[in-house]
Protein backbone atom coordinates (compact mmCIF):
# COMPACT_ATOMS: atom_id res chain seq x y z
CA UNK A 1 0.00 0.00 0.00
CA UNK A 2 1.57 3.29 -1.13
CA UNK A 3 1.71 6.51 0.88
CA UNK A 4 -1.30 8.37 -0.58
CA UNK A 5 -3.47 5.26 -0.36
CA UNK A 6 -2.48 4.72 3.27
CA UNK A 7 -3.19 8.37 4.07
CA UNK A 8 -6.66 8.11 2.52
CA UNK A 9 -7.33 4.96 4.55
CA UNK A 10 -6.29 6.70 7.77
CA UNK A 11 -8.53 9.68 7.01
CA UNK A 12 -11.43 7.35 6.25
CA UNK A 13 -10.92 5.47 9.52
CA UNK A 14 -10.84 8.66 11.60
CA UNK A 15 -13.91 10.01 9.77
CA UNK A 16 -15.77 6.79 10.60
CA UNK A 17 -14.96 7.23 14.29
CA UNK A 18 -16.19 10.82 14.25
CA UNK A 19 -19.56 9.70 12.87
CA UNK A 20 -20.21 7.98 16.23
CA UNK A 21 -18.56 10.33 18.72
CA UNK A 22 -20.25 9.04 21.88
CA UNK A 23 -19.56 5.39 21.07
CA UNK A 24 -15.93 6.19 20.27
CA UNK A 25 -15.57 8.18 23.49
CA UNK A 26 -17.01 5.40 25.66
CA UNK A 27 -14.73 2.87 23.98
CA UNK A 28 -11.69 5.08 24.67
CA UNK A 29 -12.65 5.32 28.35
CA UNK A 30 -11.88 1.62 28.84
CA UNK A 31 -8.32 2.17 27.61
CA UNK A 32 -8.02 5.46 29.52
CA UNK A 33 -8.90 3.90 32.87
CA UNK A 34 -6.71 0.90 32.15
CA UNK A 35 -3.63 3.04 31.46
CA UNK A 36 -4.37 5.19 34.48
CA UNK A 37 -4.71 2.08 36.66
CA UNK A 38 -1.35 0.68 35.49
CA UNK A 39 0.50 3.94 36.22
CA UNK A 40 -1.30 4.51 39.54
CA UNK A 41 -0.71 0.96 40.77
CA UNK A 42 2.99 1.10 39.91
CA UNK A 43 3.22 4.53 41.58
CA UNK A 44 1.62 3.23 44.79
CA UNK A 45 3.99 0.26 44.85
CA UNK A 46 7.02 2.47 44.24
CA UNK A 47 5.91 4.97 46.88
CA UNK A 48 5.45 2.25 49.49
CA UNK A 49 8.84 0.80 48.64
CA UNK A 50 10.64 4.14 48.93
CA UNK A 51 8.93 4.86 52.25
CA UNK A 52 9.90 1.49 53.70
CA UNK A 53 13.47 1.71 52.45
CA UNK A 54 13.82 5.26 53.78
CA UNK A 55 12.69 4.11 57.22
CA UNK A 56 15.19 1.25 57.16
CA UNK A 57 18.00 3.51 55.94
CA UNK A 58 17.18 5.75 58.88
CA UNK A 59 18.40 2.91 61.09
CA UNK A 60 21.73 2.90 59.23
CA UNK A 61 22.57 0.36 56.54
CA UNK A 62 25.98 -0.23 58.12
CA UNK A 63 24.48 -0.79 61.57
CA UNK A 64 23.57 -3.89 63.52
CA UNK A 65 20.85 -3.30 66.11
CA UNK A 66 20.71 -5.45 69.25
CA UNK A 67 17.55 -4.86 71.31
CA UNK A 68 16.23 -6.08 74.62
CA UNK A 69 13.08 -8.18 74.43
CA UNK A 70 10.96 -9.00 77.45
CA UNK A 71 10.69 -12.79 77.76
CA UNK A 72 7.37 -14.53 78.23
CA UNK A 73 6.05 -14.47 81.77
CA UNK A 74 5.04 -17.65 83.55
CA UNK A 75 1.28 -17.64 84.13
CA UNK A 76 1.01 -21.33 85.00
CA UNK A 77 0.05 -20.57 88.62
CA UNK A 78 -1.99 -17.51 87.72
CA UNK A 79 0.69 -15.26 89.26
CA UNK A 80 3.99 -13.87 88.12
CA UNK A 81 6.96 -15.87 89.33
CA UNK A 82 8.73 -12.76 90.61
CA UNK A 83 7.89 -9.10 91.13
CA UNK A 84 11.24 -7.96 89.70
CA UNK A 85 11.90 -9.01 86.11
CA UNK A 86 15.51 -8.65 85.03
CA UNK A 87 16.23 -9.17 81.35
CA UNK A 88 17.81 -7.70 78.28
CA UNK A 89 21.17 -6.38 77.19
CA UNK A 90 23.87 -5.46 79.69
CA UNK A 91 26.93 -3.25 79.87
CA UNK A 92 29.00 -6.43 79.64
CA UNK A 93 27.38 -7.20 76.28
CA UNK A 94 28.27 -3.74 75.07
CA UNK A 95 31.92 -4.09 76.20
CA UNK A 96 32.33 -7.52 74.61
CA UNK A 97 30.99 -6.32 71.26
CA UNK A 98 33.22 -3.24 71.37
CA UNK A 99 36.51 -5.05 72.08
CA UNK A 100 35.97 -8.39 70.33
CA UNK A 101 35.21 -7.57 66.68
CA UNK A 102 37.80 -5.60 64.65
CA UNK A 103 35.16 -4.68 62.05
CA UNK A 104 33.15 -2.72 64.65
CA UNK A 105 33.76 1.04 64.39
CA UNK A 106 31.53 2.31 67.20
CA UNK A 107 29.09 0.94 69.75
CA UNK A 108 26.36 3.25 71.04
CA UNK A 109 24.21 2.25 74.04
CA UNK A 110 20.59 3.37 74.40
CA UNK A 111 18.24 3.27 77.38
CA UNK A 112 14.52 3.85 76.98
CA UNK A 113 12.72 5.61 79.82
CA UNK A 114 8.95 5.55 80.29
CA UNK A 115 8.10 9.08 81.35
CA UNK A 116 5.65 11.74 80.24
CA UNK A 117 7.08 14.87 78.60
CA UNK A 118 5.22 18.11 79.34
CA UNK A 119 5.40 21.81 78.55
CA UNK A 120 2.73 23.95 80.11
CA UNK A 121 -0.66 22.37 79.50
CA UNK A 122 0.58 20.10 76.72
CA UNK A 123 1.89 16.63 77.39
CA UNK A 124 2.70 13.46 75.46
CA UNK A 125 4.45 10.12 75.90
CA UNK A 126 7.24 9.87 73.32
CA UNK A 127 10.20 7.51 73.55
CA UNK A 128 12.66 9.11 75.97
CA UNK A 129 16.08 7.78 74.94
CA UNK A 130 19.16 8.14 77.10
CA UNK A 131 22.17 7.83 74.80
CA UNK A 132 25.55 9.25 73.82
CA UNK A 133 26.45 12.09 71.39
CA UNK A 134 27.67 9.62 68.74
CA UNK A 135 24.09 8.35 68.31
CA UNK A 136 23.43 11.21 65.90
CA UNK A 137 26.22 10.24 63.49
CA UNK A 138 25.66 6.50 63.74
CA UNK A 139 21.96 6.72 62.91
CA UNK A 140 22.27 9.53 60.36
CA UNK A 141 19.79 11.82 62.12
CA UNK A 142 19.89 15.50 61.14
CA UNK A 143 19.88 18.49 63.50
CA UNK A 144 17.06 20.90 62.68
CA UNK A 145 17.86 23.62 65.22
CA UNK A 146 20.43 24.14 67.96
CA UNK A 147 22.68 21.14 68.63
CA UNK A 148 22.62 17.51 69.66
CA UNK A 149 23.94 16.08 72.91
CA UNK A 150 27.62 16.81 73.59
CA UNK A 151 30.42 15.07 75.52
CA UNK A 152 30.33 17.95 78.03
CA UNK A 153 26.69 17.10 78.81
CA UNK A 154 27.80 13.57 79.69
CA UNK A 155 30.64 14.78 81.93
CA UNK A 156 28.44 17.27 83.77
CA UNK A 157 25.48 14.85 83.93
CA UNK A 158 23.47 17.81 82.70
CA UNK A 159 19.69 18.02 82.58
CA UNK A 160 19.51 18.84 78.88
CA UNK A 161 17.47 17.25 76.13
CA UNK A 162 16.95 17.23 72.36
CA UNK A 163 13.46 16.97 70.88
CA UNK A 164 12.58 15.47 67.56
CA UNK A 165 10.54 17.57 65.15
CA UNK A 166 7.15 16.05 66.01
CA UNK A 167 7.60 16.57 69.76
CA UNK A 168 8.84 20.14 69.22
CA UNK A 169 5.88 21.01 67.00
CA UNK A 170 3.37 19.65 69.48
CA UNK A 171 4.83 21.05 72.71
CA UNK A 172 5.96 24.35 71.15
CA UNK A 173 3.49 25.03 68.31
CA UNK A 174 4.27 28.75 68.00
CA UNK A 175 7.79 29.25 69.40
CA UNK A 176 11.23 27.73 69.18
CA UNK A 177 11.87 25.20 71.97
CA UNK A 178 15.66 25.82 72.08
CA UNK A 179 16.56 27.42 75.39
CA UNK A 180 13.19 26.65 76.95
CA UNK A 181 12.43 23.86 79.44
CA UNK A 182 10.33 20.70 79.36
CA UNK A 183 9.38 18.46 82.24
CA UNK A 184 10.32 14.79 81.89
CA UNK A 185 8.81 12.84 84.73
CA UNK A 186 9.51 14.92 87.82
CA UNK A 187 12.56 16.85 86.55
CA UNK A 188 13.06 19.83 84.27
CA UNK A 189 15.37 19.68 81.25
CA UNK A 190 16.69 22.50 79.10
CA UNK A 191 16.09 21.99 75.38
CA UNK A 192 19.39 22.45 73.52
CA UNK A 193 18.25 21.43 70.04
CA UNK A 194 15.83 19.61 67.76
CA UNK A 195 16.36 16.88 65.18
CA UNK A 196 14.32 15.93 62.14
CA UNK A 197 11.69 13.29 62.84
CA UNK A 198 12.48 9.71 61.91
CA UNK A 199 9.11 9.44 60.17
CA UNK A 200 6.87 12.40 59.42
CA UNK A 201 3.38 11.94 60.84
CA UNK A 202 1.48 14.55 58.82
CA UNK A 203 0.71 18.20 59.31
CA UNK A 204 -1.27 17.87 62.53
CA UNK A 205 1.11 16.85 65.32
CA UNK A 206 -0.33 15.53 68.51
CA UNK A 207 -0.65 12.48 70.73
CA UNK A 208 -1.44 10.34 67.67
CA UNK A 209 2.17 10.81 66.54
CA UNK A 210 3.68 9.47 69.75
CA UNK A 211 4.56 6.11 68.19
CA UNK A 212 7.74 7.46 66.57
CA UNK A 213 8.22 10.71 68.52
CA UNK A 214 11.49 10.79 70.46
CA UNK A 215 13.30 12.84 73.12
CA UNK A 216 17.03 12.41 73.77
CA UNK A 217 18.86 12.93 77.08
CA UNK A 218 22.50 12.15 78.05
CA UNK A 219 23.12 8.54 79.01
CA UNK A 220 24.74 9.47 82.35
CA UNK A 221 21.79 11.73 83.19
CA UNK A 222 19.42 8.84 82.55
CA UNK A 223 21.46 6.57 84.81
CA UNK A 224 21.56 9.21 87.56
CA UNK A 225 17.81 9.85 87.72
CA UNK A 226 16.32 6.56 86.63
CA UNK A 227 18.89 3.81 87.23
CA UNK A 228 18.08 0.47 85.60
CA UNK A 229 14.80 -0.20 87.42
CA UNK A 230 11.40 0.89 86.11
CA UNK A 231 8.08 0.40 87.85
CA UNK A 232 4.91 -0.24 85.86
CA UNK A 233 1.40 -0.32 87.29
CA UNK A 234 -0.90 -2.78 85.56
CA UNK A 235 -4.44 -3.70 86.58
CA UNK A 236 -3.85 -2.84 90.22
CA UNK A 237 -0.55 -4.75 90.45
CA UNK A 238 2.99 -3.39 90.47
CA UNK A 239 5.54 -4.80 88.08
CA UNK A 240 9.22 -3.87 88.26
CA UNK A 241 11.56 -4.34 85.32
CA UNK A 242 15.34 -4.15 85.46
CA UNK A 243 16.97 -3.48 82.10
CA UNK A 244 20.47 -2.06 81.80
CA UNK A 245 20.34 -1.26 78.08
CA UNK A 246 17.35 -1.36 75.79
CA UNK A 247 19.38 -1.12 72.59
CA UNK A 248 22.96 -1.34 71.38
CA UNK A 249 23.70 0.24 68.01
CA UNK A 250 26.76 -1.36 66.42
CA UNK A 251 28.34 0.59 63.55
CA UNK A 252 30.34 -1.61 61.15
CA UNK A 253 33.34 -0.23 59.23
CA UNK A 254 32.32 -1.59 55.80
CA UNK A 255 29.07 -2.69 54.22
CA UNK A 256 30.41 -6.13 53.28
CA UNK A 257 31.18 -6.87 56.97
CA UNK A 258 27.64 -6.17 58.23
CA UNK A 259 26.34 -9.74 57.86
CA UNK A 260 29.48 -11.21 59.43
CA UNK A 261 29.26 -8.90 62.46
CA UNK A 262 25.52 -9.58 62.85
CA UNK A 263 26.09 -13.35 62.94
CA UNK A 264 28.95 -12.92 65.41
CA UNK A 265 26.84 -10.72 67.69
CA UNK A 266 24.02 -13.26 67.64
CA UNK A 267 26.42 -16.06 68.58
CA UNK A 268 28.02 -14.01 71.36
CA UNK A 269 24.69 -13.04 72.91
CA UNK A 270 23.43 -16.64 72.68
CA UNK A 271 26.45 -17.81 74.72
CA UNK A 272 26.03 -15.18 77.44
CA UNK A 273 22.23 -15.11 77.86
CA UNK A 274 20.33 -17.92 79.54
CA UNK A 275 17.06 -16.86 77.90
CA UNK A 276 15.97 -15.32 74.61
CA UNK A 277 15.68 -11.78 75.99
CA UNK A 278 17.19 -10.00 72.99
CA UNK A 279 16.87 -9.69 69.24
CA UNK A 280 19.37 -8.70 66.57
CA UNK A 281 18.08 -6.71 63.62
CA UNK A 282 20.09 -5.89 60.50
CA UNK A 283 18.71 -2.94 58.48
CA UNK A 284 20.71 -4.05 55.42
CA UNK A 285 19.02 -7.46 55.41
CA UNK A 286 15.63 -5.83 56.04
CA UNK A 287 16.18 -3.48 53.09
CA UNK A 288 17.00 -6.35 50.76
CA UNK A 289 13.89 -8.21 51.87
CA UNK A 290 11.75 -5.11 51.30
CA UNK A 291 13.23 -4.63 47.83
CA UNK A 292 12.43 -8.25 46.93
CA UNK A 293 8.89 -7.95 48.31
CA UNK A 294 8.43 -4.67 46.47
CA UNK A 295 9.37 -6.22 43.14
CA UNK A 296 6.81 -8.98 43.70
CA UNK A 297 4.16 -6.52 44.92
CA UNK A 298 4.72 -4.20 41.96
CA UNK A 299 4.36 -7.15 39.59
CA UNK A 300 1.07 -8.17 41.23
CA UNK A 301 -0.29 -4.62 41.13
CA UNK A 302 0.75 -4.19 37.51
CA UNK A 303 -0.84 -7.53 36.58
CA UNK A 304 -4.12 -6.47 38.21
CA UNK A 305 -4.02 -3.15 36.36
CA UNK A 306 -3.22 -4.83 33.03
CA UNK A 307 -6.38 -6.90 33.46
CA UNK A 308 -8.38 -3.67 33.26
CA UNK A 309 -6.58 -2.89 30.00
CA UNK A 310 -7.44 -6.34 28.68
CA UNK A 311 -11.09 -5.71 29.60
CA UNK A 312 -10.87 -2.44 27.67
CA UNK A 313 -9.43 -4.35 24.71
CA UNK A 314 -12.33 -6.82 24.82
CA UNK A 315 -14.70 -3.86 24.74
CA UNK A 316 -12.93 -2.51 21.66
CA UNK A 317 -13.21 -5.90 19.95
CA UNK A 318 -16.92 -6.02 20.71
CA UNK A 319 -17.53 -2.51 19.39
CA UNK A 320 -15.49 -3.12 16.23
CA UNK A 321 -17.35 -6.36 15.50
CA UNK A 322 -20.62 -4.44 15.76
CA UNK A 323 -19.15 -1.77 13.50
CA UNK A 324 -18.18 -4.37 10.88
CA UNK A 325 -21.74 -5.69 10.87
CA UNK A 326 -23.18 -2.18 10.50
CA UNK A 327 -20.84 -1.32 7.63
CA UNK A 328 -21.09 -4.56 5.65
CA UNK A 329 -22.61 -2.78 2.63
CA UNK A 330 -19.90 -0.07 2.75
CA UNK A 331 -17.23 -2.79 2.76
CA UNK A 332 -18.87 -4.45 -0.26
CA UNK A 333 -18.93 -1.14 -2.17
CA UNK A 334 -15.25 -0.46 -1.42
CA UNK A 335 -14.30 -3.96 -2.54
CA UNK A 336 -16.39 -3.57 -5.75
CA UNK A 337 -14.56 -0.30 -6.50
CA UNK A 338 -11.19 -2.04 -6.27
CA UNK A 339 -10.20 -1.92 -2.61
CA UNK A 340 -8.03 -4.85 -1.59
CA UNK A 341 -8.24 -6.85 1.57
CA UNK A 342 -5.19 -5.01 2.88
CA UNK A 343 -7.07 -1.70 2.55
CA UNK A 344 -10.00 -3.03 4.59
CA UNK A 345 -7.70 -4.48 7.28
CA UNK A 346 -5.79 -1.21 7.47
CA UNK A 347 -8.97 0.85 7.74
CA UNK A 348 -10.29 -1.06 10.76
CA UNK A 349 -6.87 -1.35 12.41
CA UNK A 350 -6.49 2.42 12.05
CA UNK A 351 -9.79 2.94 13.84
CA UNK A 352 -8.81 0.55 16.64
CA UNK A 353 -5.31 1.97 17.09
CA UNK A 354 -6.69 5.53 17.05
CA UNK A 355 -9.04 4.65 19.90
CA UNK A 356 -6.18 3.09 21.87
CA UNK A 357 -3.73 5.92 21.22
CA UNK A 358 -6.31 8.56 22.13
CA UNK A 359 -7.35 6.76 25.30
CA UNK A 360 -3.74 5.90 26.13
CA UNK A 361 -2.49 9.48 25.84
CA UNK A 362 -5.28 10.83 28.05
CA UNK A 363 -4.69 7.92 30.45
CA UNK A 364 -0.99 8.77 30.66
CA UNK A 365 -1.87 12.38 31.45
CA UNK A 366 -4.25 11.25 34.19
CA UNK A 367 -1.67 8.74 35.44
CA UNK A 368 0.94 11.46 35.89
CA UNK A 369 -1.52 13.13 38.27
CA UNK A 370 -2.08 9.89 40.22
CA UNK A 371 0.43 10.71 43.03
CA UNK A 372 -1.57 13.82 43.85
CA UNK A 373 -4.85 11.86 43.78
CA UNK A 374 -3.45 9.02 45.92
CA UNK A 375 -1.99 11.36 48.52
CA UNK A 376 -5.22 13.39 48.63
CA UNK A 377 -7.59 10.42 48.89
CA UNK A 378 -5.54 7.64 50.51
CA UNK A 379 -2.93 9.77 52.29
CA UNK A 380 -0.24 7.46 50.92
CA UNK A 381 2.96 8.29 49.09
CA UNK A 382 3.01 7.49 45.37
CA UNK A 383 5.89 7.94 42.91
CA UNK A 384 5.60 7.71 39.12
CA UNK A 385 8.78 6.19 37.70
CA UNK A 386 9.97 7.45 34.28
CA UNK A 387 9.33 4.07 32.66
CA UNK A 388 5.76 3.41 33.88
CA UNK A 389 3.96 5.83 31.45
CA UNK A 390 5.82 4.32 28.49
CA UNK A 391 5.07 0.77 29.68
CA UNK A 392 1.37 1.52 30.19
CA UNK A 393 1.04 3.30 26.85
CA UNK A 394 2.92 0.54 25.02
CA UNK A 395 0.69 -2.14 26.52
CA UNK A 396 -2.42 -0.19 25.49
CA UNK A 397 -1.23 0.04 21.87
CA UNK A 398 -0.36 -3.67 21.76
CA UNK A 399 -3.74 -4.62 23.21
CA UNK A 400 -5.41 -2.28 20.69
CA UNK A 401 -3.69 -3.97 17.75
CA UNK A 402 -4.59 -7.43 19.07
CA UNK A 403 -8.17 -6.35 19.78
CA UNK A 404 -8.59 -4.99 16.24
CA UNK A 405 -7.04 -7.88 14.36
CA UNK A 406 -10.04 -10.21 14.38
CA UNK A 407 -12.68 -7.60 13.41
CA UNK A 408 -10.37 -6.32 10.65
CA UNK A 409 -9.70 -9.87 9.38
CA UNK A 410 -13.42 -10.63 9.46
CA UNK A 411 -14.21 -7.48 7.47
CA UNK A 412 -11.52 -8.28 4.89
CA UNK A 413 -12.76 -11.87 4.43
CA UNK A 414 -16.25 -10.76 3.36
CA UNK A 415 -17.46 -11.76 -0.11
CA UNK A 416 -18.05 -8.46 -2.02
CA UNK A 417 -21.17 -9.82 -3.71
CA UNK A 418 -22.74 -10.98 -0.43
CA UNK A 419 -21.73 -7.72 1.22
CA UNK A 420 -23.51 -5.66 -1.48
CA UNK A 421 -26.68 -7.68 -0.94
CA UNK A 422 -26.64 -6.89 2.80
CA UNK A 423 -29.48 -4.69 3.99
Amino acid sequence: MNGPSLLRTVRLGISSLLLHKLRSLLTMLGVLFGVFAVIAMLAIGEGGSVEAIDRIRGMGTQNVLARSVKPREDFATGQQTTRVIAYGLTEEDRSRIEVTFPAVRRVVPVREISEEVRHGERGMNPRVLATQPSYLEVTGRKVAEGRFLADEDERRVANVCVLDYDVARYLFPFTSPVGDEVKIGGDYYTVVGTVLARLRQGDDPGPASQGTAEVFIPLETGRKWYGSMQVKLRAGSREMEEVQLHEIVVEVDRLENVTFVADAVREMLARNHMQQDYEVRVPLEMMREVEAQTRLWSFVLAAIAVISLVVGGIGITNVMLATVTERTREIGIRRALGAKRAHIVTQFLVETITLCIGGGLVGVGAGLLSPWVVELVLHKRAIVTPSSPFVAFGISVVIGVIAGMYPAWRAARMDPVEALRHE
